[in-house]
């Protein structure tokens, strides 16, 4: 929060000290609001007051006035700079890491079924909670202390979500994409698009639908520590978005690829290098500035070392905080959510807690 102190008394005093109703030589109408202005006080030069010129004095006191409101604002304005710097250093600084993607399934032992079976991941580990209604399962390629990994949720009782128009797909770095496609076929699963080098460029990708209709683009890369690799979401303004997430979310731009003969741009951001890390991959489409959310696609999980000041950070560079930070109900675990400017929702989760809760 901004201080702003006000500048002392003393500061102005002095120009008015004399300007009061118990002086005999200055009258009291002249002392009203609408008479401050020196230029409506008629007074004879020769006449001076407390040893100093009418004129002069209601001029400083006039100036003096100025002086003090300009210093406000310029303590205000230093203050306001100080807090921004130091709260860019605090998220260039923060031990972040994408922990888990959050999304919601009509049946969940379907969804896990086809993870592990097609796509190679393992079942982290699930709970169930009765009181709220549903039920989570962790899969990934490693553990989760040191990998990003899926959370699926299902609620009782609901078979059926809408993916919406906003979010894009998900992103899984494989050794060979034509062998991976064609599990995924002799498994029953729905290929959208065979394997083939990406709209302009040389990777080789594929495109395939999970059970809900949640599309994974597969690539074609080497051995990589982090398979599970991309979420991609879709903005309507990239050059808001990347600032967005580079001074709240202390994310770095990796590279961007423009495309005009398709229409759209990308950018990718993340917490290191897109080999070895996942990466949030932002897609503009040409002069498409909002996209229908739909209510399947839920939240990305950060890691952070202080909930409380990276709120701060969300709300000062254009973030809205959607739940203030502090311990889960029932839980120690402290976290903070937020939306981006797009209303893309992220949910930041305390280091410590969060390895706790893995114990």
């Amino acid at each position: 929060m901004v201080r702003i102190i006000p500048m002392a008394a003393s500061s102005i005093r002095p120009s008015l000290v004399c300007l009061s109703a118990a002086s005999p030589r200055f009258p009291a109408s002249l002392l009203s609001s609408r008479n401050l202005s020196y230029s409506h006080v008629v007074v004879p030069q020769s006449k001076l007051l407390c040893g100093v010129n009418t004129h002069n004095l209601l001029r400083r006191g006039v100036k003096c006035l100025g002086v003090a409101e300009s210093g406000n604002a310029a303590q205000a304005s230093t203050s306001s700079t100080t807090q921004e710097d130091d709260l860019l250093k605090f998220v260039k600084d923060d031990n972040r890491r994408m922990l888990h993607v959050v999304y919601r399934v009509g049946d969940l032992d379907r969804t896990i079924k086809f993870y592990t079976e097609c796509l190679g991941m393992k079942l982290l580990r699930k709970r169930d909670i009765p009181e709220e209604k549903y039920t989570n399962a962790f899969l990934g390629y490693g553990p989760e202390d040191s990998h990003f990994v899926i959370e699926l949720t299902y609620n009782y009782g609901v078979d059926k979500y809408d993916i919406g128009a906003g979010f894009g797909h998900f992103g899984i770095a494989v050794d060979d994409v034509g062998k991976t496609v064609e599990l995924i076929k002799a498994k029953g699963g729905k290929v959208t698009r065979e394997p083939g080098p990406v709209k302009g460029g040389k990777t080789v990708i594929a495109f395939i639908e999970d059970p809900d209709g949640y599309k994974f683009e597969l690539l074609e890369r080497g051995p990589t520590p982090e398979p599970f690799c991309q979420v991609m979401l879709r903005v309507g303004d990239l050059d808001r978005s990347i600032k967005f997430y580079e001074k709240a979310f202390g994310m770095e731009l990796l590279r961007t690829r423009d495309n005009p003969e398709y229409k759209y741009t990308i950018a990718m951001m993340g917490y290191g290098p897109e080999d070895k890390s996942a990466v949030l991959e932002l897609t503009y489409n040409y002069g498409v500035t909002e996209y229908d959310k739909g209510n399947a696609y839920a939240q990305i999980a950060i890691g952070t070392d202080d909930v409380y000041k990276t709120a701060e950070a969300v709300k000062l560079f254009g973030g809205k905080i959607t739940r203030e930070p502090g311990p889960l109900p029932g839980l120690s675990t402290k976290i903070t959510a937020c939306l981006d400017p797009d209303g893309w929702k992220s949910v930041f989760v305390d280091n410590i807690d969060f390895l706790k809760e893995l114990e």
